[in-house]
């Protein structure tokens, strides 16, 4: 596993290459809208580019897995392959969630517990479906175990940095495109090590207003911190009813 492939690498490079004589590939140029209006308008309203990692934080009970089971099942009804992969909850426990949201594009499910059998299924897919956009949505990263982590006989510190250089390496290397949520703590802070920031795109963070001389407070709140293709600092305030997340307004 290499310790950080944050692009796409270009293969035998000599010194002294000119940047006009870069060629991009065509498959970084074509970005793919998820179909859920107020997430796509949060990256700047031209969807992920293929090769691109996504990190979703959030506060506890903000809806985080809500908003991945809604993508999932956008993701699928916009023409794409998508993989709900679920280490937090059982696989019945997701579909009485989806029969409840009322989701029913027909999304992949998967439940591997390390990222070796995730990516071996993410493969399956993307041969199978050569001509359409693989996406991989892993419920949650600190559910995944590496290699190393088994060989040990159990998960330390590094685990979660090393699943995520696996999942990026992936990424980068078939053009596709990843999204996990992140360990947090109690108050919804990224917990974990800095190398995950590094290593993602993009960060989109979810989380209730507290602060109670703020114009949202008790609201949802969505927003992107970080955005290596598009821009960020864009937030959303969003409801949540029986059938999900939704937008209720943008805030300048």
């Amino acid at each position: 596993m290499s310790k950080m492939n944050l692009n796409v690498g270009i293969r035998g490079l000599k010194h002294g290459t000119s940047i006009n004589d870069i060629e991009v590939p065509k498959a970084l140029r074509t970005r793919r809208k998820v179909g859920i209006s107020w997430f796509d308008d949060a990256l700047g309203g031209e969807g992920l580019v293929p090769s691109s990692v996504m990190m979703l934080t959030g506060t506890p009970g903000a809806g985080k897995t809500t908003m991945l089971l809604q993508l999932a099942n956008s993701i699928t009804k916009a023409g794409h392959v998508c993989l709900y992969n679920t280490g937090e909850e059982s696989l019945f426990q997701v579909k009485m969630v989806v029969e409840r949201l009322g989701l029913r594009e027909g999304f992949v499910v998967g439940q591997d517990t390390t990222v070796a059998g995730l990516l071996e299924h993410a493969e399956m897919l993307r041969k199978a479906s050569p001509n359409k956009q693989v996406f991989i949505l892993q419920d949650s990263l600190q559910t995944l175990d590496d290699d190393i982590a088994v060989e040990r006989g159990g998960a330390n510190s590094m685990t979660p940095l090393r699943c995520a250089e696996a999942l990026t390496d992936w990424a980068k290397q078939n053009y596709g495109i990843v999204i996990f949520i992140g360990q947090v703590t109690k108050d919804g802070e990224f917990q974990g090590k800095n190398g995950i920031k590094h290593a993602i795109d993009s960060h989109g963070h979810l989380f209730i207003d507290k602060q109670k001389k703020s114009e949202t407070y008790g609201e949802r709140i969505f927003e992107v911190t970080k955005n290596r293709f598009g821009c960020s600092g864009r937030a959303y305030v969003l409801g949540i009813r029986r059938d999900g997340l939704y937008e209720k307004g943008e805030i300048n």
